[in-house]
């Protein structure tokens, strides 16, 4: 049987891979199973900017209604808010439409559960043997027994007064340039930093439905890292365009990235006293500079496979509370259950603020082993992965740097991409081994 939910959900091209039928069955299928016994269930649905958004909620919206659920409209969010407001509502379940930092053209549906946690591999497995199944024998109410919908129209307010209350202290007298990524952070991100006292200046804050994520936010810094400097900004933060990951730029315009964060953040966390476990959670993607930092610090780091989904896995297990990974998405589960680009920037910023120190000084506690990172489109990315051209390149590439640096390779897990990453003391030997395996990877 055919899988539909990745890593992160369901995602697809927008009214191909993922269409309104599908985002209607998914409605359905998921409103029965999350309703269990009780009959009903509160669902809240949030989405982000992109133009498919609007075909895609009205769609899943019609779903869940039609099995009798009752839908919380939060609008334009943060995915983090919509796992934030799912508790604070009192709901049964929290779906996001969004795509996160992938292009305009794609997007995706998400359900958290009412503890505003991804759904367990099992309950996701039933939803999705119900919209593949044939026969669709779910309920089909009628009259007074059909769902209705709710606007929270106080969503906004009510997510931006949460994240101010998890900031020990204001940020009065930092200056700090924000890139929403035209997407869900526009609406709340300089809400949150104005109201800490913070001066806030903004880019990329326009979303006009077919602009999010387009050369800005968290993928592409360039635009921040000049924006920084020529406004003489103490920091920058560039969120993706659903909000749950953030990267910094430093006022020397040098970027910050989630490896580098997590340093800091446990670093200073454990000077206050404040790291339960005295560990953080990240993925075998991370530097191997953090792992000195941390490790030389007293710290422990436990690494698993790629995806924040294997990373709050670990972390509920260990007791860990701070974790994620290189692309920013951080997880602090003190403030929330999932990746939270917003918090994430307001506790670097309060770091900042606290010790008086520049981020570049801050940062500079975690050496930066050469990294490249090179994504391959193929055909079929299973069956690249066990081709023998392949499999005989990253040998070879391995062999080379025995003992000096970690070659990885894997799949993406929400679209047809090879992920390839070299890391080594030399970066000219590191571009010519990488280009060595992005010939292999290239074709197949």
């Amino acid at each position: 049987m055919a899988r539909i939910f990745g890593t992160d959900g369901v995602r697809g091209v927008a009214n191909q891979g993922l269409t309104p039928e599908l985002a209607l069955r998914l409605g359905r299928a998921g409103a029965a199973v999350l309703a269990g016994n009780s009959g009903r269930v509160r669902v809240v649905v949030g989405r982000d900017t992109r133009i498919s958004g609007d075909m895609l909620e009205a769609a899943l919206v019609a779903g869940i209604c039609s099995v009798g659920g009752e839908v919380l409209k939060v609008g334009v969010i943060p995915t983090p808010a919509v796992a934030w407001l799912t508790r604070d509502l009192e709901a049964d379940a929290g779906v996001v439409i969004s795509a996160s930092h992938n292009p305009v053209a794609d997007n995706g549906i998400k359900f958290f559960s009412a503890s505003g946690y991804k759904l367990p591999d099992p309950v996701e497995e039933e939803i999705e043997r119900l919209v593949l199944s044939p026969a669709d024998d779910l309920p089909r109410p009628v009259g007074v027994e059909l769902g209705r919908v709710r606007e929270v129209t106080d969503a906004p307010e009510r997510y931006c007064a949460y994240v101010c209350s998890t900031a020990g202290r204001g940020l009065a007298g930092l200056q700090v340039v924000l890139d929403c990524a035209n997407g869900a952070a526009c609406r709340v991100a300089p809400v949150i930093f104005q109201r800490l006292g913070a001066r806030v200046s903004l880019l990329h804050n326009e979303p006009d439905g077919t602009n999010i994520n387009v050369r800005c936010g968290s993928t592409h810094p360039e635009d921040l890292q000049a924006a920084v400097v020529a406004r003489g900004a103490m920091v920058g933060l560039a969120f993706d365009g659903d909000a749950d990951r953030v990267i910094a730029v430093d006022a020397k315009g040098q970027v910050v990235d989630g490896d580098a964060i997590m340093t800091i953040l446990a670093l200073y966390r454990q000077e206050q006293g404040g790291l339960p476990g005295g560990q953080v959670v990240v993925t075998v993607m991370s530097n191997y500079g953090l792992h000195q930092a941390l490790t030389a610090a007293g710290l422990r780091v436990q690494q698993t496979r790629v995806g924040d989904r294997y990373v709050l896995e670990e972390m509920l297990k260990s007791g860990a509370v701070l974790g994620g990974e290189q692309s920013g998405h951080i997880i602090l589960l003190e403030h929330n259950t999932t990746g939270d680009g917003l918090i994430t920037g307001v506790q670097l910023l309060q770091v900042m603020a606290a010790t008086g120190r520049p981020l570049s000084e801050l940062a500079a506690v975690m050496p930066h082993l050469p990294q490249l990172l090179v994504n391959v489109r193929v055909a079929d990315k299973e069956a690249a992965m066990d081709h023998p051209d392949l499999l005989a390149a990253v040998a070879a590439a391995r062999e080379q740097l025995a003992g000096r640096g970690r070659v990885l390779v894997r799949p993406s897990g929400t679209e047809p991409i090879i992920r390839l990453m070299v890391e080594g003391p030399d970066r000219g030997e590191l571009e010519a081994i990488m280009g060595f395996l992005q010939r292999a990877a290239t074709g197949l």
